[in-house]
């Protein structure tokens, strides 16, 4: 391919608003093009990179024993109320109804389409194992698009699913999918590690995330010092803390006045009281029941902990009218002491003394609160989100927080859409049983963002030669020479004709131009064609990664091109 005749509109300056350094270089070397907020247009050396990325992926699918498909994007909206998950995405879905006045989304993810189908199909033990993928956009509402191609409102999704007769067969779909995704990975020379992880919205009793350590990510992992512990911040765990000492309370609790000041910052701002030395108090509404949870001011209840430890089916955050039912007082006013309902406090907790409060009536406050003296707890136990230098489970050293980027998901789902959905089988006594499913995605456009977080440096891109948009690059150094233009288009055509992938820079433009977007678009080899060295029948190499240059005559070229890996 020829400069002049694709589309490359490098930039020399950096795009205002552009953060991520993936996004400044993904603008900056042309690959990609801003429609609106969210929405961005591949431009063919973007499309190239997914391309290729999209090859790797279906040939480590179909060698993990998948077959291809293609799902519809627009669901009717039944689908998912029938699933219970029409609620669950909330705002961030994209929903319309037709002119007939049926209501559609447009797919986020594919749970429901794929086991309607599979529903439709199987009869009895001998359809199954059966495993399926597409690669598809997808569509969510994002609230806050940020970092280019990372977090967007359409983004490109490979997801596959299994199903299964028995528990043994998920879970040896659910080994070839993870040994599927190393070598996709790998292939792509990403440099990622494997975390626990919670399954969320999309339910099941298992799920591992696979991360890349990314400034930009929106996601967090906790890793001991030790390296024997991993998990997304989601389902981090921490070792107990030991007791603290507690020096005598300074008195009974006293209450003061705390007008229109509901928030935790509020009232540290207004009193100089440190977060640490405050108790947060959030009611919850668990399987319709009113309950507090305690975590100090510097902490995040983590509800899926909080879930665990009081044995909640479902769990919420009470709304307003139900707070004040529950505690007598307006949001932003709740406390621990005096209050009726059962109250679960973290682990922290029983290390404060004569922390302050809410009181449970609108614009007061209680200082001197202490656990046990003034109230207590129906159960104690890790709540909260884990921080940096928390013990680690183990006990072996701390926990360090990271931050990452998700690239794939793979998720054991059991039977949570297979039931509703009556994805059903005949098992061998005849009776109708549920198949069992695992579900499996990987970011197709964020495996991009991320092997150009991965590999950059201050000039541009470093592609790995897998995914690089081309493999080779030629760059006459004066367009305007004759023999250089006839060197330089005799190694094109033979070395497409060899099949090798071929960038040729053919512009009317100074040499440091094209070196320096040659450098930006990090083609993995530069063939550097000179009047200089014409005249010695040689021509210059340059490898992007390292730097190295060779000098090669151009009878041996094809042949030790062809040969760099």
């Amino acid at each position: 391919m020829r400069w002049t005749q694709t589309l490359i509109p490098t930039l020399r300056q950096v795009p205002k608003d552009a953060e991520a350094v993936s996004h400044q270089l993904a603008l900056r070397a042309g690959l990609i093009h801003q429609l609106s907020s969210g929405v961005y247009s591949y431009l063919p050396l973007g499309l190239r990179v997914l391309q290729k990325i999209m090859a790797i992926v279906r040939e480590e699918m179909d060698r993990a024993g998948a077959s291809e498909v293609l799902l519809p994007a627009l669901h009717p909206a039944e689908l998912w109320k029938k699933s219970g998950r029409y609620e669950t995405l909330g705002d961030d879905k994209i929903a319309f109804k037709n002119r007939a006045n049926h209501e559609f989304v447009l797919g986020p993810t594919h749970e429901e389409v794929i086991t309607q189908l599979v529903a439709s199909s199987i009869k009895s033990f001998r359809d199954l194992p059966l495993v399926l993928y597409q690669i598809q956009n997808k569509f969510r509402d994002e609230a806050r698009p940020r970092f280019g191609v990372i977090r967007t409102k359409e983004f490109i999704m490979k997801d596959a699913y299994s199903f299964d007769a028995d528990e043994a067969g998920l879970d040896r779909n659910y080994q070839k999918m993870s040994e599927a995704y190393h070598k996709i990975f790998s292939r792509c020379g990403l440099s990622f590690q494997v975390v626990n992880a919670d399954p969320g919205m999309m339910g099941g009793k298992m799920s591992q995330e696979f991360m890349v350590v990314c400034p930009y990510g929106e996601d967090r992992v906790a890793k001991s010092d030790s390296g024997d512990y991993l998990a997304s911040l989601d389902i981090a765990q921490r070792g107990k803390p030991p007791l603290k000492p507690l020096t005598p309370p300074a008195g009974k609790p006293e209450i003061f006045d705390t007008p229109n000041l509901r928030t935790i910052e509020e009232i540290s701002h207004r009193f100089k009281i440190k977060p640490s030395q405050m108790i947060k108090t959030i009611i919850y509404m668990a399987d319709e029941n009113p309950i507090a949870a305690l975590v100090t001011g510097d902490s995040e209840v983590n509800e899926s902990k909080l879930r665990k430890l009081i044995s909640a089916g479902e769990l919420r955050q009470a709304t307003g009218k139900e707070i004040e039912a529950a505690t007598g007082a307006p949001v932003g006013f709740a406390g621990p002491y005096g209050l009726q309902i059962p109250i679960f406090a973290d682990w922290d907790v029983l290390s404060l003394a004569d922390f302050v409060s809410g009181a449970n009536e609108k614009d007061k406050h209680f200082k001197n609160v202490n656990c046990v003296r003034d109230f207590q707890p129906t159960a104690v136990g890790d709540i909260r989100f884990v921080k940096e230098g928390d013990l680690a489970p183990d006990g072996k050293g701390k926990l360090h927080l990271t931050t990452t980027m998700e690239i794939g998901h793979i998720f054991k789902l059991g039977t949570r859409y297979s039931k509703v959905l009556d994805a059903l089988f005949l098992d061998e006594k005849g009776q109708r049983q549920p198949a069992i499913m695992g579900c499996y995605g990987i970011g197709i456009n964020r495996i991009l963002a991320a092997t150009i977080e991965e590999h950059h440096d201050e000039r541009g891109i470093l592609w790995p030669r897998a995914i690089a948009p081309y493999a080779f690059e030629i760059i006459t150094v004066n367009q305007g020479d004759a023999k250089s233009r006839e060197a330089a288009e005799k190694i094109e055509a033979e070395l497409t004709a060899g099949g090798l992938d071929v960038l040729y820079d053919d512009r009317d433009e100074r040499a440091g131009v094209k070196f320096n977007d040659a450098d930006l678009i990090g083609i993995p080899v530069q063939i550097i064609v000179g009047e200089r060295n014409l005249k010695e029948n040689r021509v210059e190499i340059k490898f992007r990664q390292t730097g190295e240059v060779r000098q090669i005559n151009l009878n041996d070229l094809k042949k030790q091109l062809a040969q760099i890996e």
